[in-house]
């Protein structure tokens, strides 16, 4: 019995050693460290490989940010915005076609009733026509905007990745005082930068 008391006060005391921070590791040893003391290294391309992602395939510079709720909001925008150029693009289609049947002096055209009394006078196909190019080369514009949006977002989004955000930069409410000789005091803010 005395052996098996001895034998577990060993053990025992083994695995007490075994937790001391000064014993010596291996190197097969596996060092767990806390998550806000590990540091990751400063990846100076971030911010351009994002761009040149984005610009490949709208949205991709926002997932390789691991921004991925962003990714809906760039094909939503530009689909809309392409859905808007297309819609404009058939209308003017529509409007140049009934035009150009008006000028051969047909009255077969999409804005004429069935017996052949136009519903638009010739001028304002026209000016529908005008009116319908420039909606279109408009939505052209704002999807090319979009496009151009969507890259510089995922660019500035791989810039700020590596900023470093500390809690030693604050800016609490003080009071400031008017002047010296007064006991009046009016709200402020100060900004504290500690370093």
């Amino acid at each position: 019995m005395d052996k098996w008391i001895l034998t577990i006060l060993v053990l025992f005391g083994l695995s007490l050693n075994a937790q001391n921070k000064s014993a010596k590791t291996s190197q097969n040893d596996v060092v767990i460290m806390n998550a806000d003391s590990i540091q990751v290294p400063y990846d100076a391309n971030r911010a351009s490989r994002a761009a040149f992602y984005s610009a490949i395939l709208p949205g991709l510079g926002q997932a390789y940010n691991k921004k991925y709720w962003k990714v809906p909001i760039v094909y939503g925008a530009l689909g809309t915005s392409v859905a808007i150029y297309l819609w404009n693009d058939q209308q003017y289609n529509d409007l140049r076609d009934a035009f150009r049947i008006r000028l051969a002096g047909g009255t077969n055209d999409m804005f004429s009733n069935p017996d052949g009394t136009p519903i638009l006078t010739n001028a304002a196909l026209e000016r529908a026509q005008k009116t319908s190019q420039r909606n279109k080369e408009l939505s052209l514009l704002i999807t090319a905007g979009i496009y151009i949006l969507q890259i510089i977002d995922a660019n500035v989004d791989g810039h700020l990745k590596d900023f470093n955000v500390n809690d030693d930069l604050s800016l609490k409410p003080t009071l400031i005082p008017l002047q010296q000789g007064f006991s009046n005091a009016q709200p402020g803010l100060s900004l504290t930068y500690t370093f």
